[in-house]
């Protein structure tokens, strides 16, 4: 039978052609969407608690929640909550923030005000809250998820002091984590919050739900910091007196920090005040009619499969150098860590780096290489430079190739580290050299050597500089630390340095660096293959001709959501699924990333 809809028999289905608005709403309203738009994502955060005064407790950040393909139409009701304020009493606990809300679809959701910071004999309805308050003195902090929702919206405040004769406050609690309990000599920090900038591009702000810090008490004694996401930082105690403490910042969510001890009794700092961030979906599922799918497309509305992925590249490790058997020249520099380069999170790259973009991840398919570990020097007269490992990257159609730099093989005797993603450790001599640099934003430098003995310099790792080699006692350079990542789901370390050669040898950094030989004619350690991690450089070549460790391989990890469906080959390649749904394709060997 012909049909109207072009030949096509079936269920006449709903689109959502939002375009992928996003759009940020920071105070109480209507949030109009795209006509089309029938399906949204969201994230709702309430107002953040103020910090108790008098080395109060940090306040806890407001609850967070996140949606996922809500029904939505026209517009949404939107109620943004207030940050909780500074009672201005010189000596009183915070105020609890208030909740926020929005109406789509005919269905309320709410998230809960963030607990007010502890001072005194706090009542549980103010110091729990969407994230709980931290502790002050023997007063115990505020629990989170005062909503009882499923995830939670918040985590609890700093329970109670961990060191005996403790007088700072604990830190608020934050969404990802609890507040961290204060010291004797310090606040504790607020509980950090969680970054979306992968989840709603465009919008102002990229995190949210901060903990506050807590107080410092005793001179001097600073506050704690404020969480991630817009946590205020605790005030400090200083011999003049009690310091304010850092609001949290507006439409975060973040806690208020706790004032500084003392005299002066400064205010602490105010709740931030809460959001919701509406992302409205391209989404199109069932049997549509020609007609239809031609105007849409025409209208530039049609769905296409495009979603944010997140990646980390580690490039393959330089390794390690070594020595002559000659003169007192003798052993070798730490191999570099391969280049690191992260999306995840708000999670740092390397040398210091910022956070990268993700990449829109279409159908088709990408290429992915992964570097190798540089090989060791082999000892002998004169000794040799380990080689520096090779880059990883991911490259295809629509996206800028993205690259890690190989890491920088360890110098050998009387010569500098080559420089690379992270730099080698320069060899032993009697005359200076100074380790390879590292690549901006993916590594720091390797280590120098020392004149007063057969010592050579650490190899760079991706969070930390290559250590310099110790004339007496006469040490070789530790190797830079790696930097932790959770994309796949747990935290794990990649990209330390290799440690730096001598009779007593540098150890290797975390994240896979490999240590240096730890005694005349002992061969530096390889760095842990997939991690990035440097080789270490030779021990003291007295005849022995020890070689150098080789890097470690590298690694590329593609993080996508849930609705994307991943493959890896060749088979040694894998794809999980990470906590929330989320697809996790991990390389270990260059191969093909299949998006589909």
């Amino acid at each position: 039978m012909a049909r109207t809809n072009g030949g096509i028999i079936g269920k006449t289905n709903k689109t959502s052609f939002g375009k992928c608005t996003v759009t940020t709403q920071t105070s109480t309203g209507c949030l109009t969407l795209q006509p089309g738009t029938r399906f949204v994502n969201a994230v709702l955060v309430a107002g953040g608690g103020s910090g108790g005064n008098d080395a109060g407790a940090g306040g806890g950040a407001g609850g967070l929640r996140q949606f996922s393909s809500l029904n939505a139409n026209g517009a949404i009701s939107v109620t943004i909550g207030a940050g909780g304020t500074n009672p201005g009493s010189p000596q009183s606990f915070g105020t609890k923030g208030t909740n926020s809300s929005f109406t789509t679809g005919g269905t309320t959701y709410c998230a809960t005000g963030g607990g007010g910071g502890v001072f005194g004999a706090t009542p549980c309805a103010v110091k729990d809250g969407g994230s709980g308050s931290g502790y002050r003195g023997t007063v115990v902090g505020g629990l989170g998820n005062a909503g009882g929702y499923t995830p939670p919206e918040g985590q609890p405040g700093a329970g109670v002091p961990t060191v005996p004769g403790c007088s700072g406050s604990g830190g608020g609690g934050g969404f990802s984590c609890a507040g961290s309990p204060g010291l004797p000599t310090a606040g504790g920090n607020g509980g950090d919050g969680i970054c979306l900038s992968g989840c709603f591009p465009g919008s102002p702000i990229t995190a949210f739900a901060g903990g506050g810090g807590g107080g410092g008490n005793v001179a001097p004694a600073p506050g704690g910091t404020g969480g991630l996401g817009g946590g205020g930082a605790g005030g400090a105690r200083t011999p003049g007196g009690g310091q304010v403490g850092g609001s949290g910042c507006a439409n975060t969510g973040g806690g208020g920090g706790g004032s500084g001890g003392g005299p002066a009794n400064a205010n602490a700092g105010s709740g931030g005040s809460g959001v919701v961030v509406v992302k409205e979906l391209n989404k199109a599922s069932g049997v549509w009619s020609l007609q239809s799918q031609l105007a849409a497309k025409q209208q530039g509305t049609w769905p296409k499969f495009i979603l944010t992925a997140d990646y980390l590249v580690i490039a393959g490790g330089g390794g390690g150098g070594s020595g002559t058997n000659l003169g007192s020249d003798r052993s070798g520099g730490g191999g570099g860590s391969g280049g690191y380069r992260n999306s995840y999170n708000c999670e740092t790259s390397g040398g210091g780096g910022s956070s990268e973009t993700g990449f829109s991840l279409d159908s088709g398919c990408y290429s992915v290489t992964v570097g190798g570990g540089g090989t060791g020097g082999t000892g002998g007269s004169p000794g040799n430079f380990g080689t520096s490992g090779t880059d990883s990257s991911i490259s295809g159609s629509g996206i800028t190739t993205i690259t890690s730099t190989g890491g920088g093989g360890g110098g050998r005797d009387a010569n500098n580290g080559i420089s690379g993603g992270s730099g080698g450790g320069a060899g032993a001599a009697a005359n200076p050299f100074t380790g390879g640099a590292g690549t901006a934003n993916q590594g720091y430098p390797g280590g120098n050597n020392n004149t007063a003995g057969n010592v050579s310099g650490g190899g760079g790792g991706a969070g930390q500089a290559g250590a310099n080699a110790i004339g007496s006692p006469q040490l070789g350079g530790d190797g830079g630390d790696g930097l932790a990542s959770s994309i796949t789901g747990s935290s794990i370390s990649r990209a330390g340095g290799g440690g730096g050669g001598g009779n007593a040898g540098g150890t290797g950094g975390t994240g896979g660096g490999g240590p240096a030989g730890t005694a005349s004619n002992v061969a530096g350690l390889n760095g842990t293959a997939n991690t990035g991690g440097g080789g270490g450089g030779s021990g003291e070549n007295t005849g022995g001709d020890p070689p150098g460790g080789s890097g470690g391989s590298g690694v590329v990890i593609v993080r996508a959501p849930s609705a994307a469906t991943l493959a890896a080959s060749p088979c040694t390649n894998t794809v999980t699924c990470a906590p929330c749904g989320a697809k996790v394709a991990t390389f270990t060997v260059s191969g093909t990333l299949t998006v589909s």
